[in-house]
């Protein structure tokens, strides 16, 4: 059966969604509806219901899992769904939201087999103890939570699955620039972007938490890194540099850093996540893309539209 972002634009549909977010609005004409953020196992797409009552607006909300009939179409470049009719999954139905969450492509399993041959590979031993405290401290949460809860790697055991490729990345790297410090660089891969296992509500219709909005996972991470270290007595260069390694990962503070890179390792730290991002960002939109054409618009990469050539790879 097809998926919800192997629709062209035009066909009709008939499907268990899951709602990921569910969202008011006010039309022009003073009257509310509801923008849908509904998902399968492709990916999500959004979806817009008119004029809702407060029954229609408790009924539809985040975490729910639906069967929505309706027809896709386009806006501004971007497909959506318009909804024809939709309703709460009946007792008889045994659809679960398990089922219409993206899963990242490999198991939890290789994904902590990688990152723990990573952590043995190093030979400073205050950056490992750190790396290993925290990720006991939060493996549950760390090997589940996407990495975003949109955009990229916005799926089961996406950030372990973001880290893991970007290990991969830094593999590739300090053979050719021998200079790097290799051990701070693997830390900071792992570690950048864990705050998000508290700044992130989880994996299903994932939104941010308090601590998220106030403090945001830069800032929380930067506060766990010292919390290990303060716990392992470990008081030494490495853990200023650490930490400016996951201050620093985002490269700008106009795109959240509070501090740029000031070290080669966090230059290389920033550039590998950046690349990493985006390239599964156009994996996701390429994915449901005809050879041949243009993808949809991709906001979060300056709405530009790629063209996926008309080639077998």
């Amino acid at each position: 059966m097809k998926k919800l972002l192997e629709f062209d634009v035009g066909e009709t549909i008939d499907l268990f969604l899951f709602i990921k977010r569910a969202r008011r609005s006010i039309a022009s004409s003073g009257k509310p509806y509801l923008i849908l953020s509904l998902q399968d196992p492709s990916g999500e797409m959004d979806a817009y219901l008119w004029d809702v009552t407060p029954a229609t607006e408790a009924t539809f909300v985040a975490d729910a899992v639906v069967r929505v009939a309706g027809e896709i179409q386009s806006y501004k470049g971007k497909k959506q769904l318009k909804i024809r009719s939709i309703r709460l999954t009946e007792s008889y139905e045994t659809i679960k939201k398990e089922d219409l969450l993206p899963q990242a492509p490999v198991t939890k399993e290789v994904l902590m087999d990688t990152i723990n041959k990573c952590v043995l590979e190093m030979e400073n031993s205050d950056l490992q103890r750190i790396t290993r405290q925290l990720l006991r401290k939060h493996q549950e949460a760390f090997y589940e939570f996407p990495a975003a809860s949109r955009n990229h790697h916005s799926f089961v055991s996406g950030l372990a699955y973001h880290v893991v490729s970007m290990l991969e990345l830094a593999k590739a790297i300090t053979p050719i620039y021998p200079m790097l410090n290799k051990d701070l660089l693997y830390a900071g891969v792992i570690l950048h972007d864990m705050g998000k296992v508290i700044e992130l509500s989880g994996v299903a219709a994932t939104t941010y938490t308090l601590e998220g909005n106030l403090l945001g996972h830069i800032q929380i991470m930067t506060m766990e890194v010292n919390k290990a270290a303060s716990e392992l007595d470990i008081d030494s260069e490495d853990v200023v540099l650490l930490q400016h390694m996951i201050l620093s990962h985002h490269g700008k503070e106009e795109w959240g850093s509070p501090k740029r890179p000031l070290l080669r390792e966090a230059e290389v730290l920033h550039m590998i996540d950046t690349l990493d991002a985006k390239m599964n960002m156009l994996d996701q939109v390429l994915e449901h893309t005809k050879p041949g054409e243009f993808s949809e618009k991709i906001y979060s990469m300056e709405g530009r539209m790629f063209y996926k050539p008309n080639t077998n790879k």
